[in-house]
């Protein structure tokens, strides 16, 4: 069986020999494409981290600052604020992070309905967007896999101030290497709405999301 790259890309060259197209001409024509955006951040390391945090409280997001070493309070802070006893963890999230009064049970190997059984989830991220109020997981060992963050009803991340650039274009220049991983990008609380914009949160991810931002 193929893998999932080699899947895709035999895929896409079909679509592109399909249309009269080859991957080189494809590739310059990308190339050639104005680009005449923003690609780099302006603002202050501190503006880019209070305007991701004003993003977040707009999106009904909790936010947390602190230190490196306050990462373990601040975590019993924030779930104590929701009524949480025990998140699910990744296999490789840092203990310094998780206060001893909780409890953290791993994830890896877990079955969906024992995920979503659980009160919440705790990861980090690779990155996060300030102009957008993005966090970006790419599921590697300290994210756990994509189910750990869709299905549980409250995900808290942790995110470093040196992970946050201010534009999109800079929040995928940090992907960069990372392709054949899968991505999942959180702006906020998961939330929709109907045609009379009735909105329901929880329908495709978590309807509780905190941040803490260290740094």
């Amino acid at each position: 069986m193929s893998s999932f790259p080699a899947a895709r890309a035999d895929i896409l060259q079909r679509i592109r020999i399909a249309v009269g197209g080859n991957s080189a001409s494809r590739e310059s024509e990308y190339l050639a494409i104005a680009r005449n955006y923003r690609h780099q951040g302006q603002a202050t390391r501190e503006d880019v981290l209070q305007l991701l945090a004003s993003r977040l409280h707009d999106y009904d997001a909790g936010v947390y600052r602190c230190t490196s070493a306050e990462i373990a309070q601040t975590v019993a802070t924030a779930m104590k604020g929701r009524g949480k006893t025990s998140l699910l963890r990744p296999e490789q999230l840092a203990d310094e992070w998780l206060p001893d009064a909780m409890t953290f049970p791993k994830v890896d190997g877990l079955p969906y309905e024992d995920i979503d059984r659980g009160e919440g989830v705790i990861t980090d991220c690779v990155a996060a967007i300030a102009f957008t109020g993005t966090i970006i997981l790419r599921h590697g060992v300290a994210e756990g896999r994509r189910a750990l963050t869709l299905i549980p009803d409250y995900h808290l991340c942790v995110v470093f101030a040196d992970q946050v650039v201010e534009t999109v274009p800079e929040g995928f220049a940090r992907l960069k290497g990372m392709e054949s991983l899968p991505i999942t990008t959180v702006s906020g609380p998961s939330a929709t709405a109907d045609i009379e914009m009735n909105r329901v949160k929880g329908v495709h991810g978590p309807r509780f999301l905190d941040v803490i931002l260290v740094g």
